[in-house]
This record gives structure tokens, C-alpha cells and sequence, in this order.
């Protein structure tokens, strides 16, 4: 108890300073004699706290003197540095500088001897994944439309799309999504009148409007974005009968690259694809049998890298 009441004293001198002895003995519920005693303790941990005599005087922090941010464990401060280092390989951060700034201010308050073990796995950490390649959003935008989300209230989006046209509309956000390392913002879009997905890089602001919007019905954010995703067309409409239970091939293959749907003879594998070689290789490397039912191009690319593979058996050694 002694302890909390003693940096809960200098949270009131970082928030308010100047106030006075009864004040800070009525708000940590003590008299002013342990309120001394409270910032005495201070003094000898290193925190110069001045006391104000007279009938106005208070309590401050010396001048110029700012605390570090942050008061950390170490199990604590590893979960936050390698936090930031996950963030930025996912693509789960924003801006283009905060995460290195944000990694350079938890390193210069860390203790000398744990500051040098969280960068020995800063500097030997490895990744099974390539780094995500897409462009983290600005902070303030991200932070507006969550906010905006969870109060349910409408935001003036300022938007410029793929080609590099400004629009202004305003939107119902129904919620903030993180996929493929790219974030989304998925709601009503009143310049269409239909439910829409926007990406977070693109938005240039987000300003509520004060007009509120009720709870959308049985909305789920993730599929909406999932399912607006998929609909982007592309080249080739990909469809497979693969000789596998449904539980297997659901483990194996990702929701966002496929639809699995069971039927009489088989699970029924319905994609899209700019290309064809990697959803050969991805079939190959099922091993299990399949048919292709559409395009045409995909047999012929079965069997391309057949005939690669069984070119590479036949190899012989130097």
C-alpha cells in the first residue's frame, strides 16, 4: 500500500504540480505528515520533488526534470520491444518512423544490462516470413476511425484510391481490420449507399462529424473484408475437386486463399488467381489427388511442372 501511494503521489505531481499538502493528503487519503514523508521518499529514490513554503506553496518536480515514459519489468519491456519488432516484419504498425523511434525510447530508459540482452535477440532474431511490403497507415487516421467505430458516430473520410483520385464521403465505420498486412475499415459508404471496404494507407483523414449511426445487425468486420477482398477480379476463376476430407484440406489450405465446399465427390476448392504456377505448386504440394475442373491453362501448368520435377529425378548427381 505504501508503495502504490507513492507513485500514486508522483502521478499527481507529474499531472498537477503545485498542489498543496491537504490537497495531496485528501486525494491519497493520508495525513500531511506521511505526504512528507511520501516525497521525502521520492528524493532519496533520485526524483527531486520541491516543496513550496507559505500558504500557496505546493509540491513539483524540479524544473526541467522529465521521468522516463515508461516503468517497466523485464519481462515487461521484451514483450513490448519484441512487440514492435513483430509489428514491423507483419506490417502491424503505423507510420512510416514510429517504430523505430518508439524501439530507440524503450532502449535509452531500459537498465544497461537488460537493454544489451533485448538487442542481442533484436539482432539474432530470424523469420520463417517475408516482410510484409505494405504501407503502414498514419497513426492519426487509424486512431480517428476506431474511436469513431467503437462510439458508433460517422467520419468524413478524405480517401485517394488506386489509380490516385481524391474523394471526400462520409462513412459509418463498423469496424478496423488487419489482413494479409494491410489494415481496412469496412462500413456504410453514404456516397453509394452500400457497405464498402477502404484501405487505412489510403485514408488522408478521418473527421467525425458528431452525427451518430446505430449498431449495424449481425455485422461481422473480418468477413466483410474477407469477402470484399475475394471479389476483386482477377484473371483466372480457379476451381478444383480435391480427393481429401474437408477437416484436412481446411487445415492446409487458408480461408483467404480458397472456399472449401464438401460435396458428393469431393471438396469443391473455388479460387481466383492472377497466375497459375503457384496454385499448381500449391495442388502438387497438397499430395492428394485432384481434378481440375477450370481454366484449361491450369492443366497445362500441372503438367509443366510435372515434367520439372520429374526432370529434376532423373538428374543425376556430379
Amino acid at each position: 500500500m505504501t508503495v502504490s501511494r507513492v507513485l500514486a503521489l508522483l502521478e499527481l505531481l507529474q499531472a498537477t504540480p503545485g498542489l498543496t499538502g491537504p490537497e495531496l493528503a485528501a486525494r491519497l487519503e493520508v495525513d500531511e505528515r506521511t505526504v512528507r514523508r511520501y516525497a521525502a521518499r521520492l528524493s532519496e529514490l533520485g526524483l527531486p520533488v520541491e516543496a513550496e513554503r507559505g500558504r500557496y506553496g505546493g509540491y513539483r518536480l524540479l524544473p526541467g526534470y522529465r521521468l522516463p515514459p515508461l516503468m517497466l519489468t523485464d519481462d515487461e519491456a521484451t514483450a513490448v520491444v519484441l512487440g514492435l519488432l513483430a509489428g514491423r516484419r507483419t506490417g502491424l504498425a503505423v507510420g512510416e518512423t514510429a517504430t523505430e523511434s518508439a524501439l530507440a525510447k524503450i532502449q535509452r530508459v531500459l537498465p544497461r544490462s537488460l537493454r544489451e540482452r533485448v538487442d542481442a535477440v533484436s539482432e539474432m532474431l530470424g523469420h520463417t516470413t517475408v516482410a510484409a511490403r505494405s504501407s503502414a497507415p498514419k497513426a492519426a487516421p487509424l486512431l480517428a476511425l476506431a474511436g469513431a467505430a467503437r462510439d458508433r458516430i460517422t467520419v468524413r473520410l478524405a480517401y485517394r484510391s488506386w489509380r490516385g483520385d481524391d474523394s471526400e464521403r462520409d462513412l459509418d465505420p463498423y469496424g478496423i481490420v488487419f489482413h494479409s498486412g494491410r489494415w481496412y475499415v469496412t462500413g456504410l459508404d453514404h456516397a453509394s449507399g452500400e457497405v464498402r471496404t477502404f484501405r487505412v494507407d489510403r485514408v488522408a483523414s478521418a473527421t467525425p462529424t458528431g452525427r451518430g449511426f446505430g449498431e449495424p445487425a449481425d455485422f461481422d468486420p473480418v468477413a466483410q473484408v474477407v469477402g470484399s477482398l475475394s471479389a476483386v477480379p482477377y484473371r483466372y476463376e480457379v476451381k478444383v475437386l480435391l480427393d481429401m476430407p474437408l477437416r484436412e484440406a481446411a487445415g492446409r489450405i487458408p480461408a483467404v486463399t480458397a472456399t472449401l465446399t464438401e460435396t458428393a465427390g469431393g471438396v469443391l476448392l473455388a479460387a481466383r488467381a492472377e497466375r497459375l504456377d503457384g496454385m499448381a505448386q500449391m495442388l502438387a504440394g497438397l499430395g492428394r489427388p485432384f481434378t481440375v475442373i477450370t481454366p484449361e491453362e491450369l492443366r497445362g501448368e500441372v503438367r509443366a511442372l510435372a515434367a520439372r520435377l520429374a526432370a529434376c529425378a532423373a538428374a543425376v548427381p556430379p
